[in-house]
């Protein structure tokens, strides 16, 4: 069982990665017609359908918890105030891997914020 969690985690990634470059499974099997090349299966981009309902359920309650967003310090988390709703609505059996999910998505979410913010902020030095 915890192998693949493992599995679902490392699939988890690799879609993040492959929609920060802008990459999906279609654009990628057309890139592999049009090299005329087979495409190879672990490189696939992974799909919402290829994960399991609790990751899917993670996703989605992730992306409707409120964000907690300051001005100075940009994107600090999830405000998790109704999670527990979340988690009576789709009767989360396995609490502890959904948390870690959340846990997961929220810390990849703060980072790219912190990211744009350095990113912004060395720009903005530049033009002085």
């Amino acid at each position: 069982m915890q192998d693949q969690k493992e599995q679902a985690m490392d699939r988890l990634e690799r879609m993040h990665k492959n929609l920060d470059t802008g990459m999906t499974r279609i654009k990628y099997l057309n890139m592999c017609e049009q090299l005329d090349q087979e495409p190879i299966e672990i490189e696939i981009p992974p799909d919402w359908e290829d994960f399991p309902e609790i990751i899917q359920q993670a996703i989605n309650t992730f992306n409707q918890l409120g964000d907690r967003v300051y001005a100075e310090i940009g994107y600090t988390g999830k405000d998790y105030t109704n999670l527990t709703h979340f988690i009576d609505v789709y009767e989360v059996q396995d609490k502890e891997f959904f948390l870690e999910i959340l846990s997961w998505l929220d810390s990849r979410a703060i980072k790219k914020s912190q990211e744009q913010l350095k990113r912004e902020h060395d720009k903005l030095k530049r033009q002085k």
